[in-house]
């Protein structure tokens, strides 16, 4: 349930606690779940009785004529009064289960708003350790594109040197300046890339910018979990987009017998306690009571009612195919990134080699050429091969931290 702490990163899991607390997508599913409730308690409240209460009072005055037979009062008592209280009591006998099915409905719909605020929870929780993981790359890069950027001063300076004494040409004063050049364009680009990460990570936290704490972390500090086998056949249990999936399923499945309901006949029971008088005293003084029963079925109705089952019917075939779409995208999402780790560790054995492979390439060529036993392509060369893979160490271990998140 808290599986960020398996990165054993304190930063990260404070990160998570405040986007946990502060985010306004997560605030609002929880707001959908709520109304999935009161939902709920709607659907299910004609399964009892409902009963309400009634007290009136009124006053007719006849101010002229001889009054009528709509009128209390008349010629010969013009002022009437009548004072009259009830309690009254409706069923609706659910013969044939769609009241039933309509709290089921809503129920599951229920349980599909609590897994799809899961779905909100964990997505959330995701992208916040993605955009802190990316974060700490970037800062990486950009440490590694300083030192590439002083190493190429170095050498520019060994080539002005050559220059001034004349065993170094024009052509090569201007190759090492445009390297240089090259070098001081990338820490701009990702001090604008950090930045923005920043801003996105603020955002998932429902914070400004400005609130967001500077890491002290290094991405090489940050540990990846293992991860064990069965991953993919556990999923169906535990992937909360699946489960509301099926829910919602289960949902229409009850919405398809509402409907059939609607087709038949419907029998309802009333009942009722009441007492009225002339004066508020004498309210109690005639008490008296009314049973009702009525059966109400459906004659004509073009189709509608019909029609009406059939889109419940067609609704439950598209959810089923969703929920088998689901299925299949959850192990795909899974089995692409367990192949994404599998593969990463192969490429980090040989990027390791690559990288102390173009070092020492670097290292010889730069001795070579201060010692004059060595042109300046060999040197451009090997700062062309060294620069970018010492920057394809962090990726690949944002990318192998990815997999597992």
């Amino acid at each position: 349930a808290r599986w960020w702490q398996a990165f054993a990163s304190s930063e990260l899991d404070g990160l998570v606690e405040r986007a946990r607390l502060n985010s306004h997508d997560l605030a609002g599913a929880a707001a959908r779940v709520r109304q999935a409730q009161a939902r709920a308690v709607i659907a299910g409240a004609p399964l009892l009785p409902d009963l309400q209460y009634g007290l009136d009072a009124s006053r007719q005055r006849l101010l002229r004529g001889e009054g009528n037979d709509q009128l209390d009062a008349s010629s010969s008592e013009r002022t009437s009064t009548a004072f009259d209280a009830r309690l009254s009591a409706s069923y609706e006998v659910d013969f044939w289960g769609g009241v039933r099915a309509a709290r089921d409905s809503a129920l599951r719909e229920v349980d599909a708003s609590r897994f799809d605020r899961h779905t909100v929870e964990l997505t959330l929780t995701s992208a916040v350790a993605d955009s802190y993981l990316r974060g700490l790359t970037l800062q990486e890069q950009l440490r590694i594109a300083r030192l590439n950027l002083a190493n190429a001063r170095d050498v520019l300076g060994v080539v002005e040197a050559r220059q001034g004494a004349g065993s170094a040409t024009r052509l090569e004063l201007a190759q090492q300046r445009s390297l240089v050049a090259a070098q001081e364009r990338q820490v701009p680009l990702l001090e604008q890339q950090w930045q923005d990460n920043r801003v996105t990570l603020a955002t998932l936290l429902g914070e400004p910018v400005q609130n967001l704490p500077q890491t002290s972390a290094s991405i090489s500090a940050v540990r990846w979990p293992q991860i064990v086998s069965g991953v993919p056949t556990d999923l169906l249990g535990r992937r909360p987009d699946i489960a509301a999936a099926e829910a919602r399923l289960a949902a229409a499945s009850a919405n398809i017998q509402v409907a059939r309901a609607a087709l038949l006949p419907r029998l309802t029971l009333g009942a009722e306690l009441g007492s009225g008088a002339r004066t508020f005293a004498d309210i109690l003084d005639s008490p008296y009571y009314t049973l009702t029963a009525g059966l109400i079925g459906p004659i004509f109705n073009n189709g509608r009612l019909s029609a009406a089952r059939d889109l419940a019917t067609a609704e439950q075939e598209e959810l089923l195919e969703n929920y088998r779409s689901s299925i299949v995208a959850g192990f795909a999402d899974v089995e692409k990134a367990l192949n994404a780790i599998s593969g990463i560790d192969r490429q980090r054995q040989w990027q390791d080699e690559e990288l102390t492979q173009a070092r020492l390439a670097f290292d010889i060529a730069q001795s070579r050429y201060s010692a004059g036993a060595e042109t300046l392509l060999s040197v451009l060369e090997t700062q062309r091969t060294l620069y970018p893979a010492q920057d394809q160490q962090p990726q690949l271990r944002l990318a192998r931290l990815q997999g597992s998140v």
